[in-house]
């Protein structure tokens, strides 16, 4: 779980990775942004927004690789696709959603589970359907947000050919007069 301190912390480390050209390989297991009021009070939302910066601003390699939850904001903020992440793999026990399978099956399937003889056996069939329909690595492979993938005994070859083939990686921002990093 991503919290302010986390945030905050992952941020600095990736702009100073960047400003020693070191590469980024970042492990996924992130279930969300950690909830709650003092969190929000505290500013959960900035801290985010910091690692969201350094990682879109980071101009050296940037592997990933998702070994088992990627929810929502906090798996876009983990060096994603969506944000320039050079090469993004998963295991195949990964899970790749807007949200969890038990908490979406929850909202989406509220009126169903409510009606069910059997609410519990309901909630344990919709869950896994969940699973194979929206949250498996094979569909975000499949949409272009995984490049691959690949069986965790492969891992270590995979990532040194990874590093390798972006080793001659030259990459540079858009000239702008300053950044515009939350402050």
């Amino acid at each position: 779980v991503l919290d302010i301190e986390s945030s905050e912390k992952a941020g600095r480390f990736v702009r100073f990775c960047d400003a020693f050209n070191i590469p980024i390989l970042t492990f996924v297991d992130v279930p969300g942004f950690l909830p709650g009021v003092e969190q929000e009070h505290g500013g959960i939302i900035r801290s985010g927004a910091k690692l969201l910066y350094a990682f879109c601003e980071a101009t050296v390699p940037k592997i990933t690789l998702i070994t088992r939850k990627a929810y929502g904001g906090a798996y876009d903020v983990m060096s994603s696709k969506h944000i320039r992440g050079d090469i993004n793999l998963a295991w195949p026990s990964a899970e790749i959603a807007v949200m969890g399978p038990e908490g979406a099956v929850n909202i989406i399937f509220r009126k169903e589970l409510t009606k069910a003889k059997n609410p519990e056996k309901k909630r344990a069939e919709l869950v896994e359907e969940y699973r194979k329909k929206f949250a498996n690595p094979y569909i975000a492979a499949s949409r272009g947000y995984i490049d691959d993938v690949i069986e965790p005994s492969t891992t270590r070859a995979r990532l040194i050919n990874s590093l390798e083939m972006l080793s001659n990686k030259r990459d540079t921002n858009p000239g702008k007069k300053h950044g515009n990093v939350p402050l």
